[in-house]
């Protein structure tokens, strides 16, 4: 069993990251980063739960560095984090197999995520591997014995599934893994620019992590605010309102967004004004990031190394969980057995065709 107290947290590598994903995980993940041993998973099998086409397969490579190349702009240090490529583990298949027969369907099939992702995907029944994404994330989960797993209140339900598998591995063949908790850091969603969900980029409302400074503006400038008010004298609505939700979020100048919030509220402000302001604040939250992003993209080669050597500790570590594993269910025993039984006929072989010469 590991030490030090471990994370696991990650992502599907489907694109670059938006101003939804720094609120949701990586401001969060930012600073556990110093708490805890941090394991940062390029979810590209789950993925393919969804998107397993042969053109989204060859974006994995580009989508994968983009979002590593975001992760590192926004304070995730590879010296403290272990970002590593899923589908380069070759002990998380052989962990989903093995946790595959220690749940069953009816339980998967209450999990209401599911059915939203498979709707969400355009799926009219729900693939095998779709059902059994919990399974393989609790593979993701205890490949590294992760003690703590940061996740938003709706997804809750899987961690569920990986205690269970836990709980229920060890009953059977002995302790060999933590049962991880559930981490719910205080981070909200963002809502989109289109004040109709949240930020979602396969949506087209959300602000990239990426986005040069006249992107920003026009996908400001085109933001839902209040469509009662027709006109900047037409006392408008705060509460609920995309650009004030932004403001209060990445405004540091808190006495000016009261100002404009107050002078909003009496009809003594235009969305032309709040807009460009809001525009302002944003791009200097986004200046340092697109700074360290032009720093590490500068360095060809960089993030693939840092990917590359990430995996490789990985794999170190996930030969250690499922020899253990193994070891403790006695298939390794069943090997060893046929092996040597093998090995004495291999000899016995030889020494008859020995003494026959």
């Amino acid at each position: 069993m590991p030490t030090q107290k471990r994370i696991l947290t990650g992502d599907r590598p489907t694109g670059r990251l938006h101003l939804g994903h720094y609120i949701g995980s990586l401001k969060a993940r930012a600073a556990l980063q110093h708490e805890y041993e941090t394991f940062l998973i390029i979810a590209d099998l789950h993925m393919l739960t969804t998107k397993n086409s042969k053109e989204d397969i060859e974006q994995i490579g580009e989508n994968a560095r983009q979002m590593v190349i975001d992760y590192m702009a926004c304070g995730i240090d590879p010296n403290l984090v272990t970002i590593y490529l899923q589908s380069a583990v070759h002990e998380t298949y052989e962990l989903n197999t093995i946790f595959q027969n220690l749940v069953t369907v009816p339980r998967l099939e209450r999990l209401p995520s599911l059915k939203d992702m498979a709707r969400a995907a355009g799926k009219e029944e729900m693939p095998y591997g779709l059902l059994g994404y919990p399974v393989l994330q609790a593979a993701d989960i205890l490949v590294p014995r992760a003690h703590l797993v940061p996740v938003g209140k709706d997804n809750l339900a899987h961690v569920e599934i990986t205690r269970e598998i836990a709980r229920r591995f060890n009953r059977y063949y002995g302790e060999v893994f933590p049962v991880p908790e559930a981490l719910v850091p205080e981070m909200g969603t963002l809502v989109g620019t289109d004040g109709q969900a949240k930020m979602s980029k396969s949506l087209g409302n959300a602000i990239m992590l990426s986005d040069d400074a006249k992107t920003v503006r026009k996908k400001v400038f085109s933001m839902f605010t209040d469509p009662n008010r027709i006109r900047a004298d037409i006392p408008g609505r705060v509460e609920g309102n995309p650009v004030f939700i932004y403001h209060d979020t990445f405004n540091p100048n808190k006495a000016e967004v009261e100002d404009l919030k107050e002078r909003y509220r009496a009809g003594k402000v235009g969305d032309v004004e709040v807009k460009e302001k809001l525009t302002v604040a944003i791009n200097n939250f986004l200046d340092p990031i697109r700074e360290r992003r032009a720093e590490i993209e500068a360095d060809a080669g960089y993030v693939d190394e840092v990917i590359i050597q990430g995996t490789l500790r990985t794999r170190e570590v996930a030969r250690e969980t499922l020899m253990a594993a193994k070891k403790a269910m006695g298939l390794t025993g069943v090997w060893n057995r046929i092996s040597r039984r093998a090995e004495k006929r291999r000899k016995r072989l030889a020494k008859q065709a020995t003494n026959d010469e």
